[in-house]
């Protein structure tokens, strides 16, 4: 296993950490969680050089705590640092950041959590818990030992993220990143600007939730099958943000044994700098490609929002756009049926036009609306 060391943490922390989002479940209930497969799968990780264990307060309904706890018996506690995340979301008063805290204590089973992170900040969140005195909690926390490092892990944009970090003298940050998302919310300009102010930073999402693990499209995979040294599509995916010196440590939802096997062989060797300008360009190349597959070119900007019949436009056109560029049929179709459930998919447009007169980008809206219902809601 290889080990990255920063001054601000004073730790040795794996690159490969083990995301607790992702273990195995029973009947697809997210809730009912393969408890002796799990905590198998966290133990080998363990005794494989893996000492970087992350979970939060809602993974798996709220079970991931307590199956971490778990797998961290036996000994287990002492050789990893344990990572889980307030659920900020959740908060009205200050005695809540006291009271969720203590709670994730008991469910995990420990006197301490290593790493304590702000879970999900955006720019309305992050005002919200300011006006309760977050810092002052954080402060008090780290002084009683609950907490040994505070970080926060974050989904907006880039202006939102300088301005959290500026904010606090925070030991480190978690940001998504990927090869598809240099330039979506902190991305590199984020990634770089923790790194001048001496923040360690935790990466998620490095395969965009699986999206770039999977069997590629054939035009994809031909780009993969031009480089000297042949990897799997997982491998590309957590070699290419392991090339960047600023990441501290990779995390990944695994939710079998191969998984974990290939993740950590991959962890082994991926170095800062390592990949060749070659291996870069191919890498490119692949995005760019998964990029000309994209069914409407929507940014997100949610000018559209809020829609008068209640549709979700932009996470529909995500959830299209994901069928088409990384052939996720299955993944998909499913998303959009509980966007259906929740009264905010594609087939509630009455075509009233409102979005398009806001769109910036002059999207054909309604029509792609359409298209997408029909391709996915079959």
């Amino acid at each position: 296993m290889q080990y990255r060391v920063f001054d601000k943490l004073g730790e040795k922390l794996s690159v490969l950490g083990f995301g607790a989002m992702r273990l195995p479940v029973d009947g697809g209930d997210q809730g009912n969680i393969k408890e002796e497969e799990s905590i198998k799968l966290i133990r080998y990780a363990i005794d494989n050089g893996v000492n970087y264990v992350d979970t939060a307060y809602n993974y798996h309904k709220g079970n991931s705590e307590i199956l971490v706890g778990k797998a961290l018996k036996d000994s287990y506690r002492e050789k990893v640092k344990i990572a889980t995340k307030l659920p900020v979301w959740l908060v009205n008063t200050y005695e809540d950041f006291d009271k969720y805290l203590n709670e994730q204590l008991q469910k995990l089973d420990v006197e301490y959590v290593d790493f304590y992170l702000l879970h999900s900040l955006n720019g309305k969140r992050w005002t919200k818990i300011k006006e309760l005195n977050v810092l002052d909690f954080m402060d008090k926390a780290l002084k009683d030992g609950r907490i040994r490092h505070i970080g926060f892990s974050f989904h907006d944009d880039v202006s939102v993220f300088k301005e959290i970090i500026d904010a606090y003298d925070w030991h480190f940050c978690q940001i998504q990143y990927n090869y598809m998302n240099e330039d979506y919310q902190a991305g590199t300009e984020g990634l770089e600007y923790a790194a001048s102010k001496n923040i360690p930073v935790i990466v998620m999402e490095p395969l965009l939730g699986g999206k770039l693990a999977k069997t590629p499209p054939k035009e994809i995979q031909d780009i993969w099958d031009k480089a000297a040294v042949k990897r799997t599509p997982a491998q590309w995916g957590l070699r290419w943000v392991l090339n960047h010196k600023e990441v501290a440590v990779v995390l990944s939802g695994m939710s079998d044994m191969k998984q974990v096997e290939e993740n950590i062989k991959t962890a082994e060797d991926a170095m800062p700098g390592s990949l060749t300008q070659e291996e870069l360009d191919l890498i490119k190349e692949a995005a760019e490609k998964f990029r000309s597959r994209t069914a409407i070119d929507c940014t997100g900007c949610e000018y559209c929002m809020p829609c008068p019949n209640k549709v979700w436009i932009p996470y529909n056109f995500e959830i299209y756009n994901d069928y088409y560029m990384y052939g996720t049929e299955e993944y998909s179709k499913d998303m959009y049926r509980k966007l259906k459930e929740g009264n905010q998919s594609a087939s509630l447009c009455v075509e009233c036009g409102k979005c398009e007169s806001a769109c910036p980008q002059k999207l054909p809206i309604i029509e792609t609306l359409k298209k997408a219902d029909m391709v996915l809601g079959k």
